[in-house]
């Protein structure tokens, strides 16, 4: 069995399980990783049945000012990563596609009803970056979206952050 739980990532001042947008989850944050610019990466475990509502990025975008994203990630297989900006936006993808036809219960088309396709996904995830501070070539987002969740959903959602700019110190 492999990892559920959710990646919450934002730029804040201060730590992010202060946040209003958060509150229903405060508890069970942990903090996982500082990264540079003042990026935090926390993680809220739960998975199957014990899903949570970690809130919405959209009031976590609009309560810090900055861009936010999370990831929740089902059996290490698949991860369904939801991001909002101030100025862009909420948007929604998915990484480990094949695997996450198996939970949706449908095929790729059916993927298109819940997230959107990967090279739109890298539009929206080129134009997140930017209302970071970051200019990312689209490729290589494009590619991460398309990948499959080898070894794990949570490496190649750190590969995506990493491609967003988001890096580590």
């Amino acid at each position: 069995m492999g990892y559920w739980g959710y990646y919450v990532v934002a730029r804040s001042g201060q730590p992010l399980d202060k946040c209003e947008a958060l509150g229903g989850v405060r508890e069970e944050l942990t903090l996982l990783e500082e990264r540079a610019d003042g990026w935090q990466v926390w993680e809220c475990p739960g998975g199957g049945e014990q899903a949570r509502d970690v809130g919405s990025m959209n009031a976590l975008a609009a309560e810090t000012g900055a861009p936010a994203l999370f990831a929740y990630v089902m059996d290490s297989a698949c991860a369904v990563v939801e991001a909002a900006g101030p100025e862009t936006g909420v948007w929604t993808a998915c990484l480990g596609r094949a695997a996450m036809t198996g939970y949706i219960g449908g095929d790729e088309r059916a993927l298109e009803d819940y997230f959107l396709p990967p090279g739109d996904a890298a539009e929206r995830a080129v134009g997140w970056a930017r209302e970071c501070g970051r200019e990312v070539p689209l490729e290589p987002l494009d590619e991460v979206l398309r990948a499959a969740a080898e070894p794990s959903a949570e490496e190649l959602f750190f590969r995506f952050l990493d491609r967003l700019g988001v890096r580590g110190r």
